[in-house]
């Protein structure tokens, strides 16, 4: 992590994160405009941000996007947190939430993150029943297909809908596909207000997808949700249940254990991202 720390002692890379975290998903351009820095300084601050982890791009077109990334800094909070005395843990707590309530005005969610395991491993963590139920509580049965549908299983509900499909499938290096039906039977599993099961089942479907890239002894794994309208209710609450998703499969794949949820908030919001 020290690569983390030396990204954000720099007060001018602080600003680049803070404008992410006012409107994520810019370009260099954008970033530029809206900073007081040269276009030669920016870019080697995002090349050491993008370095740490901090700063996630994503190819849209001949544009480059830069998502802020909350990986690094869930991994501390999550994972080592408990080896810092009482003052550095608050400071890491506020610096965690800050960074996962990304505003998000460019409709999309990135999560990048670094795990010590091989694309196999990993590839049948996300689909395999054994592997998802411990670290995420559900499982999915499909023909793996492009086009085929999705059964999502989850203490005991079941939801299917012809929607709910396989949008590619690329062994060990792509996997996406539509997300869930927001149903009754889902909405009273999960506890869900009837206010917030209107508005989710309002918008339109969204999309997930794993970007898998084998680095070494280590493999890099990008989520990419997306498909959102402006202020969408979905994007906002998958924004806060994917870190620890993500967060519990790292550690599940790398140590075979899963990462205990602290709070009823913390549970909510993982839940919220099934």
């Amino acid at each position: 992590m020290a690569e983390v720390f030396k990204a954000l002692a720099d007060p001018s890379r602080r600003q680049l994160l803070d404008s992410l975290n006012a409107r994520n998903g810019q370009t260099l351009r954008e970033l530029c405009a809206g900073l007081d820095m040269t276009r030669q300084s920016v870019s080697k601050h995002l090349a050491l941000l993008e370095a740490a982890n901090l700063v996630a791009t994503v190819r849209h077109g001949r544009e480059k996007l830069h998502y802020l990334n909350a990986a690094p800094i869930n991994d501390i909070a999550e994972r080592w947190i408990n080896r810092y005395d009482q003052q550095r843990v608050d400071a890491l707590s506020d610096l965690k939430r800050a960074l996962e309530t990304t505003k998000m005005d460019n409709h999309a969610f990135v999560y990048t993150t670094y795990i010590n395991t091989t694309p196999e491993r990993l590839w049948q963590a996300l689909i395999e029943p054994a592997f998802t139920r411990r670290y995420w509580g559900l499982s999915f049965e499909s023909a793996w297909t492009v086009g085929s549908t999705m059964t999502w299983l989850q203490d005991g509900v079941t939801t299917t809908d012809p929607a709910q499909v396989v949008l590619a499938f690329e062994p060990f290096r792509r996997l996406a596909y539509t997300w869930h039906t927001f149903t009754r039977e889902l909405a009273d599993l999960l506890g869900f207000s009837d206010e917030f099961l209107a508005a989710v089942a309002a918008e339109p479907r969204s999309k997930v997808a794993f970007e898998i890239e084998p680095l070494g002894e280590m493999v890099k794994l990008t989520v990419v949700h997306d498909g959102f309208e402006t202020g969408s209710t979905v994007l906002q609450s998958v924004s806060g249940g994917w870190p620890q998703v993500l967060s519990s499969l790292k550690t599940f794949v790398e140590t075979g254990d899963v990462l205990p949820i602290r709070s009823a908030e913390a549970t909510k919001d993982r839940q919220v991202a099934r």
